[in-house]
């Protein structure tokens, strides 16, 4: 078998063989460390009124997601590489235990400054679980399944981004805000118990080269530009030194996050990247797509409980427009996209529905009814949903093939950082405009500011009371909310620039998918996603036939087909686990009776391709030898697809990595290793290599 197997034991590594129960009680672990780290996302919006109210510092409220969301951003970054130099499973289990500890912090938090820091922990942990989950499931899913567990993901993470604000709200209404935090103790012990024993675990290829300087020098940027747009205007004077240096501070860790960034080996974003119109405005979009996302999404809640007097549980499911318009848009323009490769509209009118729905909210007051907010809530929705992911698709279709994997994390990271900003800037925008108009309407409804300490506290006032102190805080939040206008008409004008070139036709077969749709972090290495789109195509086109056409099997009689099905099975197998395989081990492979695979086997047997008996197979040398010429023109044909769906020619290095992806699709079993034709034929079957579902 040496010949089959020289100079490619490398590339034929995949994951660990594990049974179907195995793997799906894996993909528990996995999805459920996904879950806590999206729900930690959105869920603490609904009890943000009630905890400001109990450890007060209303000034540091966006500081409560901006923290979370800041390091959550950096462990992403470092998340991916860290797996990839001490495996994944231990940055995952690593991550559950910040995770855990973070919460447990927070939910015993006795002030705003111990509730931040905690946040801060947790967003650590979050980021870590996120970018490793997702990575994961190349660990554990054979490359031909990996298509429904990644959507089924996406489905754990859209869900979790839908029902955080309700469940947040009804944890504060029914057991105490605490427990929003407390929550995921107990969760996050069964998955770390779980994750000990189930996990495989799986030894790097290669180590990869961490640009330290380059995360430090980011997230010291962001970390005082934020600080500088929280603070000024409120703590301190915009023209003061603490604010000016701040800005100074920042600017000077952005400049030398570009030089760092030009002379790194594995830059955490390569400059060159922006070179690129399409690219460059991609991530401006997204940083704005991300602002007003997370900035809505943290005060809606407050401006439900505060001005309209709803519960927390209430306003959490008051909420469900906004998303809902989010997920239908972004699904319908991924969709479009993928049949048409036209993209360039959908920013266009993402920005200005985004504009429009933002001055909407900021015309509610304390009278609006439930059909006006449910109404300015699904139009922001649907203009964030136009735009987010068909950044990301854009993204992927136009860089270079070796940039894919950097190119999409650099725009989920624009997006993040767009979310922290969001939070940040509307939370001093709030701040302000409270201390100009809640002051009077105290002082005219004749209560302290601790009266208004929380809805609760509001609510127990007169409706007199009430009125005046609602109104105010429905002028603050209408400032607030304007605030995203001019950046949503700015993010229009820009996405006109956006030049339309042809897309490479490999828009991801889960553009639909509701984690997609959420803007979920795609960890995946640029081989990882090649690799995805590439078993995309092979899906696609499997109703034209492209195995028999990339085979040449039209011609080819049943006889044939069956023994180049055998040969591929017993090569596969070798490759796989470097032993002999069995007539039962592959039957049981296909939940088949060994007798249908008898006349396929003899076959091949007869023209002395496979060798052994019962006890074991292995190839001959000329089976070997029509392996080898067998998956070679896999690899030519599968290029030559690529290229179709291109309609242009790949560059020589794009060929060799296609060729290399195709070369694992083969052996993986996507293609080859692969599926069972049955036709009935009186009392028995045939076996053919006819594309289709395992």
């Amino acid at each position: 078998m040496s010949a089959v197997t020289m100079g490619r034991r490398a590339e034929t590594a995949g994951p660990p063989e594990l049974s179907a129960s195995r793997r799906n009680v894996a993909f528990a672990v996995i999805a459920s460390g996904m879950l806590l780290a999206a729900l930690d996302g959105t869920i603490v919006a609904t009890a943000l009124p009630t905890i400001v109210g109990e450890l007060g510092g209303a000034e540091h409220l966006s500081w409560v997601v901006t923290a979370y969301m800041l390091t959550q951003t950096i462990a992403t970054a470092l998340g991916g590489k860290l797996g990839d130099l001490f495996g994944r499973k231990a940055v995952f289990i690593t991550a559950v235990v910040i995770f855990v500890a973070g919460s447990a912090l927070a939910g015993a938090s006795t002030s705003m400054t111990w509730l931040i820091a905690s946040r801060a922990i947790q967003g650590l942990g979050g980021g870590g679980l996120t970018v490793t989950a997702t990575a994961m499931i190349a660990d554990i899913i054979p490359i031909r399944e990996r298509g429904k567990y990644q959507g089924a993901m996406g489905a754990v993470f859209g869900v979790a981004t839908v029902v955080g604000p309700f469940l947040g709200g009804l944890f504060t209404d029914h057991l105490s805000w605490r427990w929003v935090f407390y929550v995921n103790v107990p969760i996050a012990a069964v998955v770390l118990v779980a994750a000990v024993r189930v996990l495989p675990t799986v030894k790097a290829q290669t180590r990869p080269v961490i640009d330290y300087l380059g995360i430090a020098a980011i997230s010291a940027a962001s970390t005082m530009l934020i600080l500088a747009t929280t603070w000024g205007g409120t703590q301190y004077d915009w023209g003061s030194p603490t604010i000016l240096g701040l800005f100074a501070g920042g600017a000077v860790a952005l400049l030398l996050f570009v030089l760092i960034e030009a002379r790194a080996v594995s830059p955490l974003i390569p400059l060159r990247l922006f070179r690129g119109n399409v690219f460059a405005l991609s991530c401006i979009l997204s940083f704005v797509v991300g602002f007003a996302l997370m900035g809505t999404m943290t005060y809606l809640p407050t401006y439900l409980q505060y001005c309209l007097g709803v519960s927390a549980t209430e306003s959490g499911i008051r909420t469900f427009p906004m998303v809902v318009g989010l997920l239908v848009a972004s699904v319908f323009a991924g969709s479009m996209v993928g049949r048409t490769g036209k993209y360039k509209v959908f920013p266009i009118v993402g920005g200005t529905v985004m504009a429009v729905g933002s001055f909407l909210l900021s015309r509610l007051d304390e009278t609006s009814t439930v059909w006006q907010t449910s109404l300015a809530m699904v139009v922001l929705g649907v203009g964030i949903g136009l735009a987010m992911q068909i950044l990301v698709l854009i993204v992927q279709n136009t860089v270079d093939y070796a940039d894919l994997g950097v190119a999409t994390s650099a725009v989920s990271f624009f997006r993040t950082m767009g979310s922290t900003f969001g939070a940040a800037v509307m939370g001093s925008v709030y701040t302000s405009a409270l201390s100009e108009h809640l002051p009077p309407a105290l002082a005219t409804a004749g209560v302290p500011a601790s009266a208004v300490a929380t809805p609760a506290a509001l609510d127990a006032l007169s409706a007199t009371q009430q009125s005046v102190i609602r109104h105010a805080f429905a002028e603050s939040f209408q400032t607030v909310f304007l605030t995203a206008v001019p950046l949503a008409l700015v993010a229009m004008v820009l996405a006109c620039f956006l030049r339309q070139v042809p897309l490479r036709g490999l828009v991801s077969k889960d553009a639909g998918d509701v984690g997609r749709g959420f803007g979920m972090p795609d960890s995946r290495t640029s081989a990882g996603q090649l690799e995805a789109q590439l078993v995309n195509v092979v899906r696609q086109r499997q109703d034209n036939g492209i195995l028999r056409r990339v085979l040449r099997l039209d011609d080819t009689p049943e006889p044939a087909i069956a023994r180049v099905w055998a040969v591929a099975e017993v090569a596969v197998h070798r490759l796989r686990h470097d032993t002999d395989v069995t007539p039962a081990v592959i039957a049981r492979e296909h939940r088949l009776p060994v007798a249908v695979l008898r006349p396929a086997l003899a076959s091949a047997l007869e023209r002395d391709l496979i060798a052994g008996t019962d006890e074991g197979l292995t190839l001959t040398p000329a089976g070997q030898t029509a392996f080898l010429r067998l998956a070679a023109t896999v690899r030519t044909g599968l290029v030559a697809e690529i290229e179709d769906e291109y309609d242009r020619s790949l560059s020589a290095p794009e060929r060799e990595e296609v060729g290399r992806i195709a070369w694992d699709v083969v052996v993986h079993g996507q293609v080859l290793g692969q599926y069972v034709g049955r036709h009935r034929h009186g009392d028995g079957y045939a076996i053919a290599a006819i594309p289709g579902q395992p």
